[in-house]
């Protein structure tokens, strides 16, 4: 009944009655049915109330909005709210039957990191014996069954649909990715946490939240809203990690390399082959490689902990899981023993983290190889930043397209060239191709040489003019080594 869907959301008004059988909830007026409920929501590509009639034409019994229209029908009922969005996670929440309430639902937040934590910690519940869930960036996942990820966040019915596909299908645990845009949308409205982690923050989305203090301030407006029930992580080595959980009424825990910390970890060991460190008291070797990866270990390990697991049990899972696909995801080409790695690194603070750890992997004189290019309608201020970097620390670098979107490849290439300081114009070359750019960097690499790919990571496509176009950096990658190695 429409009725039970909305006890706990802040009416306005109500024309018509409430008391009548709702077969779905809808965002998206082309998909409604007959004796749906149509949500309108104030979007950021369009706006709901738009589309209200449509919704009507199609069969929708029940209409949600902030705006009632001027062409009231009397056979449909019309909800007035104070915000459709929060309103859409509530009433999904409740028409799902509350899965988040009936399962351990943990969130993972942080401009880097956030598919990386998701998917250990998915890797790590199942090798304790769980059946787990995963939505992340990457792609979404019931137990052994891959579902394919749109976003990084689903809209608020769909979150709620796939979390009670999971509770059903006999899941315990689900790890999830949680957007700053899906934050501020409300995707994440009438959910229930177990509990919640800050992996960093650092310059990304500002062609959405347009300051970094909104950008902030969204991010922590989530932690703000946890229960008591629940745990909230925070890395203390990020100077915005005591900020996040300064308003929380969550269980708060701090993960640490730098300074003292509830999960305190300790590098000994950096290669190739791997992290050796020190968590707390014990001696762990990790098949994950960087810094980086040291703090999403820390981070994981944090979390099984706040979970009741064995902390023993849990080291020794750890120790041999892998990471995501496309994040320091490292390829050896078998005859030149050129080292190729790709990563998502596309914000300049990951590409730093990535070329650092490279260049501290580095055994002598190698030489570091990198191409990387910036995504189209995106912030734009971060490609200067990007390029700087790249040339900073690299040997050589070539700029390229990344998912150009609807804008002009050369023109975001020549704004990533804006960046680059007098000395460093000699490391550098354009090469729009992408494919081009992958096929150079191989064949001026040399044995023992490290060629990074920056910036797509586990995509597979390319996006040029609204088009998806078949492209897969590690593919390309391999292709160019079978070349090398002939």
């Amino acid at each position: 009944m429409l009725k039970d869907l909305l006890y706990k959301i802040k009416i306005i008004a109500v024309k018509g009655n409430t008391a009548i059988k709702i077969n779905s909830l809808q965002l998206d007026s082309r998909a409604v049915k007959k004796q749906d409920c149509f949500i309108a929501i104030n979007g950021t590509q369009s706006n709901g109330h738009d589309f209200i009639q449509s919704a009507i034409g199609n069969g929708a019994a029940a209409i949600v909005c902030e705006v009632l229209p001027a062409d009231i029908q009397d056979n449909i009922t019309y909800v007035q709210v104070e915000n459709s969005a929060i309103a859409a996670g509530i009433m999904s929440h409740l028409f799902f039957e509350e899965p988040s309430a009936k399962i351990k639902l943990v969130g993972v937040t942080g401009t880097n990191g956030k598919t990386t934590i998701a998917t250990l910690l998915f890797k790590l519940f199942t090798n304790l014996g769980y059946k787990c869930g995963l939505i992340s960036t990457v792609q979404n996942q019931v137990g052994d069954t891959i579902l394919t990820a749109t976003h990084t966040t689903p809209d608020a019915i769909h979150l709620n649909e796939l979390l009670h596909q999971m509770l059903e299908s006999g899941c315990t645990h689900v790890f999830m990715e949680c957007s700053s845009h899906a934050i501020q949308q409300q995707r994440l409205a009438g959910l229930i946490f177990s509990g919640a982690i800050f992996s960093n923050i650092t310059h990304d989305h500002l062609d959405y939240h347009k300051t970094f203090d909104e950008y902030i301030r969204v991010k922590k407006s989530w932690f703000d809203e946890l229960p008591k029930t629940a745990f909230a992580i925070s890395n203390a080595d990020d100077k915005r990690g005591g900020v996040m959980l300064q308003n929380t009424q969550a269980k708060k825990y701090f993960y640490s390399l730098k300074t003292i910390a509830d999960f305190k970890g300790k590098i000994l060991e950096n290669s190739f082959a791997g992290l050796h460190m020190l968590v707390n008291d014990t001696e762990v070797n990790f098949k994950l490689i960087g810094e980086f990866n040291a703090y999403n270990l820390l981070a994981v390990y944090a979390t099984a902990i706040c979970l009741g697991e064995d902390k023993e049990e849990t080291l020794l899972q750890l120790s041999n899981i892998t990471g995501a696909e496309g994040r320091f995801d490292y390829q050896l080409s078998p005859h030149t023993r050129v080292v190729g790695i790709v990563d998502y690194a596309h914000t300049p603070d990951a590409l730093l983290n990535v070329l650092a750890t490279i260049k501290n992997l580095r055994q002598g004189n190698e030489k570091i190889i990198t191409v990387v290019g910036c995504g189209g309608n995106r912030d734009k201020t971060k490609r200067p930043v990007m390029a700087e970097v790249a040339c900073e620390y690299s040997d050589w670098v070539i700029f390229t397209s990344d998912n150009p979107r609807k804008e002009n490849p050369a023109e975001i290439i020549k704004e990533m060239e804006a960046g680059v300081n007098v000395v460093a114009r000699k490391k550098f070359i354009s090469i729009e191709d992408r494919r081009e750019a992958i096929k150079t960097a191989v064949s001026i690499s040399a044995k023992d040489d490290i060629v990074l790919i920056a910036g797509k990571g586990h995509e597979k496509y390319q996006d040029v003019n609204g088009v998806k176009h078949v492209f897969d950096d590690k593919q390309v990658l391999m292709e160019m080594f079978e070349l090398l190695d002939k």
